[in-house]
């Protein structure tokens, strides 16, 4: 085979073309670098926004509300003083004699708690619940029954005044009317007698304020 000499022009116009590409290759190079540089940082930033979302969502949480209520006692004032306790089976003797009624030439135990202060005050239900009964009675004077849930009733006499009627519906804390007297306990002049009763049985009010209605058992 015969060799072929290159042209004088042709070595000029070699390098030029080669230097053409390697600028072009350099070009494309940046460009891929910038813009995987770029892609990185908008992850970055949509990460950064994710995490703003997620903790303005997490502030923004409605917090839990407790809805089971505490019983709380007949009255508000606190000048309010226990003036007779309920009759415990289990108390000692001392206890048992003070709280023990005497009534048309009959001894009683005492089946609530009766509460008084110098002068009249504002009795309110212990919890939400529905007017069952209200009565005037000559023995025990005005009184109200109230039935609350989870089978609890309580009971309000030697009232002087009362608010509601049957079948009212009564929110805990509303005032439902006023201390009064009765003629069972009248040595004890204005006074409250309050009963309580769980599952059709009386208990003692003092052993359930502040106890949370669902833990009743």
């Amino acid at each position: 085979m015969t060799k072929r000499k290159l042209k004088p022009f042709v070595v000029p116009v070699v390098y030029v073309l080669s230097l053409a590409m390697l600028i072009t290759s350099v070009f494309f190079i940046e460009r891929i670098i910038n813009n995987t540089v770029f892609k990185s940082e908008d992850i970055e930033d949509v990460s950064n926004t994710v995490d703003e979302v997620v903790e303005e969502d997490t502030s923004s949480e409605v917090p839990v509300v407790n809805t089971d209520p505490q019983i709380i006692r007949p009255y508000v004032n606190e000048a309010v003083k226990v003036v007779k306790n309920y009759y415990d089976y289990q108390a000692d003797s001392a206890s048992q004699e003070g709280s023990i009624l005497y009534y048309g030439d009959t001894y009683m135990q005492n089946s609530g708690v009766d509460y008084s202060m110098d002068s009249e005050f504002d009795v309110v239900s212990i919890l939400d619940g529905t007017v069952m009964e209200v009565v005037d009675d000559e023995v025990m004077g005005k009184t109200i029954k109230i039935k609350h849930s989870n089978d609890l009733i309580s009971v309000y006499q030697s009232m002087g005044s009362v608010e509601f009627k049957v079948n009212d519906t009564v929110t805990q804390g509303t005032i439902i009317g006023k201390s009064g007297e009765n003629n069972v306990s009248k040595d004890l002049g204005n006074h409250l007698h309050f009963e309580l009763y769980y599952q059709g049985n009386v208990v003692n009010p003092e052993n359930y304020y502040g106890k949370l209605l669902g833990e009743l058992s």
